[in-house]
C-alpha cells in the first residue's frame, strides 16, 4: 500500500483559466488514525446531546454559512467554475437543509412503541453509530458536504469527509465555519487523502458507515470495500435522466425548463435532465425550440452577470466528454448545435444538442457530465416511457404534460426512477427523499429518510 508523506502536493486549479489557486499535502496514515481516533472520542460525548442541544448547534451552522455566503460562494465558483449566481443558491439550500434537519430530527427518530404478538410492549428507539465516513465529489462543492454531514450530525453521529481534491479548499472552510458555528471539536474533520488512504478509513473498526456520491464506477470500488469490512452504505451514484415531453405540454414552459435543467450547474449534475424524449406529434416543434434556446446560451466567464454557462470543473472531463459526443456522433448521432471545443484559455464547453439518438451511443447508454443534450422522437406516451426505463440508471426524471393527475400516474406506476419531477426539472428539496435505483445506486438523503440510514434501529422487548 502507498504511503503518504507530507511531501506529495497536489493542486487545485481554475477552470476559468487555467491558473493555479493552492496546493495541499496528504495526510500521513499517522494523522488519519488519530483523526479517527479524535472523531470517536468527540462522538461518545456527543450521542448523549439532546436533539434540542444538537438542533442549536446545527442551526448555527445555517447561520454561519450564510455569514460566510460570499466567501465559500467565490471560492466554490474559483474552484469548479459554477456561476457564482448558483454558488449562492447552493449556500442557501445548504442552510435550508440545516434547518430542516434541526427542526424534524426529534419527530423522525422518536421512539415508536408497538405491542407485541406474543403479549408484552416493544419499544424501537434510534441509536446513532458512530463515525460515518463521506467520499464526496467537487459538482456540489458544499451541498454534497452539507448533505450527509448534517443529517449525520444532527442524529448524534460524527462525520469524516475526504472531499474531491479540485475542491479540497471548500472543504477546509466547511470544516472552519463547522467550528464558528460552535460544534465540539473533532464531530467533523476534512481527510486530505489519496485513494489508498481512503482504503484505510473504510476498514478501520471504529467507523461504522460510509457514504458516497460519484460515479457507478465509484460505487462499485467502494461498495465492494465497505462490504467487505461488513459497512454500511449509502451509494448515490450517476444517471442520463430522461425527461419526457407529451403532445399536451406547455412547450414554451417545457423548452424553457428543460434548457435549464439541463445547463444548471454546467450540466455537471447527477440529477440533471439529460435525454429528452418528445412524443412525435410536437417533436419537431420542441426540437426547434429547444434548439434555438441552447444556441442561444452565452459561454463566458462565471461571475459575469450574463454568462449562462461557465467552465467546466476539469481539463480531462471536457475531454471525456468530447469523446463522449464524437463517438455518438461516430454511431450516428447528429449534432444541431455545439460540439466543439472553443478556443482559449479555460476548460469551457458549448451548450451542445444531439440528434438521432440510439441504443449504442454514449449519448443513449451513458451519463454526459455536461452541456450536452440527447433528443429523442418517441411514436406516443408508451413509448416515450418505455425509452425513458431503457437505462441502467434510475435516479431521476421528468413529465411534462397539462394533465398533471395523468402525469403522476405515470410517475407512481411507470417511472423506474427514485424521483419524478412533473413541469419542473430536478432540484434537491429538504423534505423529499433523494436517491435513486439500478446503477444509481441505493440509500436514501433528505426528507427525513436519511436520518434513518446510520442510526441503529434498536429493539427493546419488555415482557407483562
Amino acid at each position: 500500500m502507498k504511503v503518504a508523506t507530507q511531501q506529495e502536493a497536489f493542486k487545485t486549479i481554475n477552470p476559468s483559466n487555467g491558473n493555479t489557486i493552492s496546493s495541499y499535502n496528504y495526510m500521513t496514515n499517522h494523522e488519519v488514525k488519530d483523526i479517527i481516533s479524535d472523531s470517536n472520542k468527540a462522538f461518545s460525548s456527543w450521542k448523549h446531546k439532546s436533539f434540542e442541544e444538537r438542533g442549536k448547534i446545527i442551526k448555527s451552522i445555517g447561520e454561519e454559512l450564510q455569514n460566510y455566503k460570499k466567501e465559500l460562494s467565490q471560492l466554490m465558483t474559483d474552484e469548479m467554475g459554477k456561476l457564482v449566481s448558483q454558488s449562492h443558491d447552493e449556500v442557501d439550500l445548504c442552510t435550508a437543509i440545516c434547518n430542516y434537519c434541526a427542526e424534524n430530527a426529534a419527530e423522525v427518530l422518536k421512539n415508536e412503541e408497538r405491542d407485541l404478538v406474543n403479549g408484552g410492549k416493544g419499544i424501537i428507539t434510534f441509536s446513532p453509530l458512530g463515525i460515518i465516513y463521506g467520499i464526496q465529489p467537487w459538482n456540489y462543492p458544499s451541498y454534497q458536504v452539507i448533505r450527509y454531514a448534517i443529517t449525520n450530525l444532527m442524529v448524534g453521529n460524527s462525520v469524516l469527509l475526504k472531499h474531491a481534491e479540485n475542491v479540497t479548499g471548500t472543504a477546509l472552510l466547511l470544516e472552519s465555519i463547522f467550528k464558528t458555528a460552535g460544534l465540539p471539536e473533532n464531530l467533523f474533520r476534512v481527510l486530505i487523502i489519496n485513494h489508498d488512504q481512503s482504503d484505510i478509513v473504510v476498514n478501520h473498526n471504529l467507523v461504522r458507515g460510509v457514504t458516497l456520491t460519484g460515479s457507478s464506477g465509484a460505487g462499485r470500488t467502494v461498495g465492494e470495500k465497505a462490504g467487505s469490512a461488513l459497512k454500511k452504505t449509502v451509494l448515490e451514484l450517476g444517471s442520463n435522466d430522461a425527461y419526457i415531453i407529451l403532445e399536451d405540454a406547455d412547450l414554451e414552459d417545457a423548452v424553457k425548463k428543460c434548457i435549464r435543467g439541463r445547463i444548471y450547474n454546467n450540466g455537471e449534475t447527477c440529477i440533471a435532465a439529460k435525454r429528452f424524449i418528445a412524443v412525435e406529434s410536437i417533436y419537431e416543434e420542441f426540437k426547434e425550440a429547444f434548439v434555438k434556446g441552447m444556441k442561444d446560451l452565452k459561454l463566458g466567464n462565471p461571475y459575469n452577470d450574463d454568462s449562462d454557462l461557465g467552465p467546466m470543473a476539469r481539463k480531462d472531463l471536457r475531454e471525456k466528454l468530447h469523446e463522449q459526443v464524437e463517438e455518438s456522433v461516430k454511431n450516428g448521432a447528429k449534432i444541431l448545435c455545439g460540439g466543439e471545443i472553443p478556443e482559449g484559455e479555460g476548460y469551457y464547453y458549448p451548450a451542445t444538442v444531439l440528434e438521432n439518438v440510439t441504443s449504442g451511443q454514449p449519448a443513449y447508454d451513458d451519463e454526459l457530465f455536461g452541456p450536452v443534450a440527447s433528443l429523442i422522437k418517441a411514436k406516443n406516451q408508451d413509448d416515450a416511457m418505455r425509452i425513458a426505463n431503457d437505462s441502467r440508471f434510475g435516479l431521476g426524471g421528468g413529465i411534462f404534460s397539462k394533465d398533471k393527475q395523468k402525469a403522476i400516474k405515470l410517475a407512481e406506476n411507470h417511472f423506474d426512477t427514485g424521483m419524478v419531477f412533473i413541469n419542473s426539472f430536478g432540484l434537491a428539496d429538504p423534505a423529499m427523499p433523494f436517491g435513486g435505483v439500478k446503477n444509481s445506486g441505493f440509500g436514501k438523503e433528505h426528507g427525513g429518510f436519511g436520518m434513518k440510514e446510520f442510526v441503529n434501529a434498536k429493539a427493546i422487548l419488555i415482557s407483562e
